[in-house]
């Protein structure tokens, strides 16, 4: 299967910049039609959190200032969205069948981020979504844990900086888990494209499941020719490691499961995901 349709909730920072620049990459990489989604505040759900005591004329004004803004942050979105896709050279317009070249639209809609993107994210073949901007906290990314948990469907991380080149040389963090075997699925279009593939395995990320070297065994008979690097943990960091190794292969596509024990048990005590969120400088597909 290949990818069609890219889904890029955009909010207008530079991590956002960023982020589009890589969905574009992609597209133009698949023929691929790319639709930039901004999410508006809905001015309404201010009222609830104004508290007692607040006149109606006070919660009024409040909604309309929210509402100000909110359009302020959506013509500033979208005026970026126009002029990188001007600069890129990129077709504006619907989605169609079998198109020789990238193409992308722009949507503003009103509601709550994380339900309309884990929503439309269903029936995108893969959601690019910025990466956390410096200091802030990786479990508060509303649309990168809504993809992973409510939409069945792959989440790119775009790093903060566009990437020179994107699934030339791709890994396979492998684990034996259900999440890394989704993770190699969504990973199918790009290994068949890419010029090198590796598997990423290691003693202490292994769970329960087949190994690197049965994962190499199945790749083979999808035509893909994947070599396998046992990697070791960096100062007592799976994480760490994966991404060392990662870096040395030169790798410009990093693919794995996510939050293969609890999301809470990983914003306690750490993980593999959250190490790979939090400090990964290259794209990262993700899948659940």
């Amino acid at each position: 299967m290949s990818i069609r349709k890219l889904l890029l909730p955009l909010t207008g920072t530079a991590a956002g910049e960023a982020a589009l620049t890589t969905s574009l990459m992609i597209a133009r990489k698949f023929n691929a039609h790319v639709t930039a989604l901004h999410v508006r505040v809905d001015s309404r759900d201010v009222a609830p959190l104004a508290g007692e005591g607040l006149s109606g004329a006070m919660i009024e004004e409040m909604m309309s200032a929210t509402e100000k803004e909110s359009g302020e942050r959506a013509h500033a979105v979208r005026s970026m969205f126009e002029r990188f896709v001007a600069r890129q050279e990129v077709t504006v317009g619907e989605p169609q069948a079998g198109a020789p070249h990238a193409t992308a639209s722009f949507a503003s809609v009103t509601g709550r981020e994380e339900d309309i993107v884990a929503q439309q994210a269903r029936l995108a073949d893969l959601t690019v979504v910025p990466h956390p901007d410096a200091g802030e906290d990786v479990s508060s990314s509303d649309a990168l844990h809504a993809v992973l948990f409510d939409s069945g469907r792959p989440v790119m991380i775009s790093p903060q900086v566009a990437p020179g080149s994107i699934g030339t040389r791709v890994c396979l963090a492998w684990n034996g888990t259900a999440e890394s075997a989704a993770s190699t699925l969504a990973a199918m279009p790009w290994m068949h494209k890419a010029e090198a593939v590796r598997i990423l395995s290691a003693e202490g990320y292994q769970r329960r499941g087949p190994a690197a070297p049965d994962l190499a065994a199945y790749l083979a008979l999808h035509g893909i020719d994947a070599s396998i690097t046992v990697f070791q943990p960096v100062g007592n960091s799976v994480g760490a490691g994966l991404l060392a190794a990662a870096t040395e292969f030169g790798c410009d596509l990093l693919s794995m499961g996510a939050y293969s024990h609890s999301r809470l048990r990983q914003l306690i005590l750490g993980g593999v995901t959250r190490h790979v969120l939090e400090y990964s400088h290259l794209p990262v597909m993700m899948t659940r």
